[in-house]
């Protein structure tokens, strides 16, 4: 029985053709894959850009306010997170969570608490579309919902910031880090999420408008532009 090793002939054209194509294709993915990450707050940075007293309320750390427990996900998403009760005389205490992640792309982006709250054991009312008033003639696309479980009843308010925009469902989000992508950029992404316990939706709802527009104007500029991009600035 012969033992001879195959002798290897040349490549052909069409392999030579199949090869040269699948190299191109190789080289162009390398090419425009998105390579310059956006980090628009530096590490360490979130809790400097959130006030510690906004309008009324003061940060409260000893408030008694039952706030949520981190995520297991939460800590593979954000490279920076921070929870935060708030109290005010004349006021509903208010509980702000605001999670920020450098570098947003597949399966790392933003989670919308849609997704958190059912797994604390929350029933939820559809979530709607609810324009913040910033300013005259300017609304920051914000969504609200109500968050009951058989302890309490959560108004909850949210946006979430991908690059320089306000996506308001997974949708718009994963098309705004493609946008990035195709000119070879990263996002980062920051959610920003208060809440109140209350049962009454609407006295809930004018409070928590109050917090935010308080947040927003005590912030300043540079810190605004972090929270809800250079549109809302």
């Amino acid at each position: 029985m012969s033992t001879d090793l195959p002798k290897l002939g040349r490549p052909s054209r069409r392999d030579l053709l199949i090869g040269g194509a699948m190299a191109a294709t190789a080289g162009l993915s390398w090419a425009r894959a998105p390579r310059h990450r956006i980090a628009s707050i530096a590490p360490g940075g979130l809790e400097k850009v959130v006030p510690l007293k906004i309008g009324p309320w003061h940060y409260e750390p000893a408030s008694g306010i039952v706030l949520p427990p981190p995520d297991a996900l939460a800590k593979l998403l954000y490279d920076q997170q921070i929870s935060r009760s708030y109290v005010a005389d004349n006021e509903l205490p208010i509980m702000l969570v605001a999670a920020y992640g450098s570098s947003q792309g597949g399966a790392l982006q933003v989670h919308r608490p849609e997704i958190c709250y059912p797994a604390s054991g929350f029933r939820l009312t559809d979530t709607r579309l609810h324009p913040l008033t910033v300013r005259p003639g300017d609304a920051l696309p914000a969504r609200f919902f109500t968050a009951t479980s058989d302890t309490r009843t959560e108004q909850v308010l949210y946006w979430t910031r991908i690059g320089d925009v306000l996506p308001t469902s997974w949708t718009q989000q994963r098309l705004a880090i493609m946008r990035n992508n195709l000119v070879g950029e990263i996002p980062d992404g920051l959610l920003l999420r208060v809440s109140t316990i209350h049962t009454d939706e609407a006295y809930a709802t004018r409070a928590l408008e109050r917090f935010c527009r308080d947040l927003l104007a005590d912030a300043g500029r540079d810190g605004r532009r972090k929270l809800v991009g250079p549109a809302y600035a």
